[in-house]
């Protein structure tokens, strides 16, 4: 179920910080034209720390409703605290997303044992398919391979999102988990060397920008045809950069405000990116055809 160009959606708002659901309506057809294979609802790209449990709800039942069975669904349902994280994931099961993408919690820095119960905790309460997401330069937390093998076996854990950008993490997670657990790409700038060593797709923030690029670099992932997917990537890897100016999501908000797909609203903390970056972004934009 899980495989090929998965966008880590925005959360559109605007110059308020109220979500803007006129805009995520064009995001969603936006990706069903262009063939992406599955959106991730509120996820760290979508700014999940700041939605209230009204706007989750809302957000991801209008997402569902208007990808239907062309893409599929997950939702973001991670959380430092793991009871907040089952109730959170039976949410979403119960609104009807396909999956749900477990971040490992943040700020606690559990030990591996720690990890493994958390996520076996999930497993019993929940009745949802459930994607893992490593990402240690965001929670200070990293789940190893090894209790990614042994999580596999549960059949409730169906894929992780890793977003350690070290082939010899995937060749580790391929060579553990076989075909037990498909492995993701969290790192765009990587995700091309990802799928040549196994990983089966990608879980893109460059895909908010371009989706009809990552679904063919998938696709072409997919046949094996590695020079056709290696030219997209190379292709790419400008707006990868641009895309890494500030934290994600404010440099991919800014430019899909300037594509008009979208309104400039960002949460606090973050800003919209700073003014010394827009000429740089905007040249990048240009050499790219992409304004």
């Amino acid at each position: 179920m899980f495989h090929g160009s998965i966008v880590a959606l925005v959360t559109p708002m605007d110059g308020d910080g109220r979500i803007d659901y006129v805009s995520l309506q064009r995001l969603v057809d936006f990706h069903r034209q262009a063939g992406t294979d599955g959106i991730v609802v509120a996820g760290t790209t979508g700014e999940s720390a700041t939605l209230t449990e009204h706007e989750y709800n809302k957000l991801l039942t209008r997402v569902i409703e208007q990808a239907g069975s062309r893409m599929v669904v997950i939702a973001g349902t991670g959380s430092p605290d793991t009871a907040t994280a089952i109730t959170r994931t039976q949410v979403a099961a119960d609104l009807g997303a396909d999956g749900a993408l477990v971040v490992t919690p943040y700020y606690n820095r559990p030990v591996q044992s720690g990890l493994l119960a958390h996520y076996n905790a999930l497993a019993d309460n929940t009745q949802i398919p459930l994607v893992l997401y490593n990402v240690p330069s965001r929670t200070a937390v990293d789940m190893l391979p090894e209790t990614v093998a042994e999580l596999a076996q549960r059949d409730e854990i169906v894929a992780i999102k890793e977003a350690v950008p070290d082939m010899d993490r995937i060749r580790s997670l391929t060579a553990l988990c076989g075909k037990s657990l498909v492995v993701l790409s969290g790192d765009d700038q990587s995700c091309c060397a990802a799928m040549r060593l196994g990983a089966k797709g990608v879980v893109s923030v460059a895909a908010n920008v371009v989706p009809g690029l990552f679904r063919e670099l998938c696709g072409f992932a997919a046949d094996e045809n590695w020079p056709e997917a290696v030219e997209i990537d190379d292709s790419l890897r400008h707006l990868y950069e641009l895309l890494a100016l500030e934290t994600n999501p404010i440099p991919v908000k800014w430019v899909l405000y300037k594509l008009a797909l979208t309104g400039n609203g960002i949460r606090l903390p973050l800003l919209s990116l700073d003014k010394r970056f827009h000429e740089k972004m905007m040249l990048g934009l240009k050499q790219l055809s992409l304004v």
